[in-house]
């Protein structure tokens, strides 16, 4: 029996599934600046996601994790493509000259492309209250980014972080389909294995950095490769198995207040009142979108909803 549309609101494990890989994706810019350090950008991806793709191969081999039917590896190839090849590529190499508080606004933009791909592609709805949310959450993003970083600049990079949005966007409406089939490990690991292949491109490049690295740069990536790399994005994928796509991706937002808490208890940042009162109505917007954003659910809305399913 399909479980209640809602269902996913009365359960506990698929909120901590949301603010842990939450938590790792937010240490993961400190890593991404250590790991620039001595490594190219197609580097660092490559390297993270060669350790997170090693881990779920210790995983599949624990476990015997069973293969992908044939019919499902077109749909995960290109969810891997979109996910973990363009996402983490194009941002990174677009962060090498967009101003911090532009890629986040940028990067922002990303749960408004989900919802728009959600409402066409796999009839999810949103109501006026969801759009609205969606729209203060953003409003929200830009004061933040206004606020911390005091300027906004847009360089030609910034068509590479648009890019990386767009990219993580269709990686959430792409990968409904296939979670209702597979467990979040299962899935993840597939998606993970595919986006790492593209990234080979790097390899030369990887072996003779590797060879002048700083042992912390290094241990940089290989820790954004076990936590913020494939611990995080297996529990994206399991609350993404429960819970309507273009919901889920209003929890981005979260992101930059997850870095300014960060930065104020660790680094003694202290943020600005701009980025305060932004964090500040970023939250309010993401409470509106999951407390009153669902809109009636259409016929196909229902029959896509996806299967609940265990990691084992």
């Amino acid at each position: 029996m399909t479980a209640p549309d809602d269902a996913w609101r009365r359960e506990p494990l698929t909120w901590a599934a949301i603010a842990v890989a939450l938590l790792l994706w937010a240490s993961a810019f400190a890593g991404i600046r250590a790991g620039l350090e001595s490594y190219g950008p197609g580097q660092v991806a490559l390297l993270r996601f060669l350790t997170a793709s090693a881990v779920f191969f210790a995983y599949a081999s624990v476990t015997r994790m069973r293969a992908p039917d044939p019919r499902d590896i077109p749909r995960i190839a290109l969810a891997g493509f979109l996910g973990i090849t363009t996402y983490h590529v194009a941002l990174n190499f677009g962060e090498v000259t967009v101003t911090a508080g532009a890629a986040s606004l940028i990067i922002s933009a990303s749960p408004i492309i989900t919802a728009l791909l959600s409402v066409f592609l796999i009839k999810e709805r949103l109501s006026v209250a969801g759009w609205i949310g969606i729209v203060v959450s953003f409003l929200g993003v830009a004061l933040i980014s206004v606020g911390e970083g005091g300027h906004l600049a847009f360089e030609p990079g910034a068509a590479l972080v648009f890019l990386a949005a767009a990219g993580t966007a269709l990686y959430f409406v792409v990968a409904k389909r296939p979670l209702r089939r597979y467990s979040a490990i299962e899935f993840t690991a597939y998606a993970v294995w595919a986006g790492t292949l593209p990234m080979l491109v790097f390899a030369p490049g990887l072996i003779s950095q590797m060879a002048t690295a700083t042992p912390a740069a290094t241990w940089a990536v290989l820790y954004m490769g076990v936590f913020p790399g494939a611990v995080a994005y297996a529990l994206w994928s399991y609350a993404l198995a429960r819970m309507p796509a273009s919901v889920l991706a209003t929890f981005i937002y979260f992101q930059p207040v997850n870095a300014i808490i960060i930065a104020w208890i660790w680094l003694g940042e202290v943020p600005s009142a701009l980025a305060l009162v932004g964090g500040t109505i970023s939250l309010v917007g993401v409470v509106i979108v999951n407390t009153r954003g669902r809109g009636k659910p259409r016929q196909a809305a229902a029959e896509a909803a996806p299967a609940q399913a265990t990691d084992g």
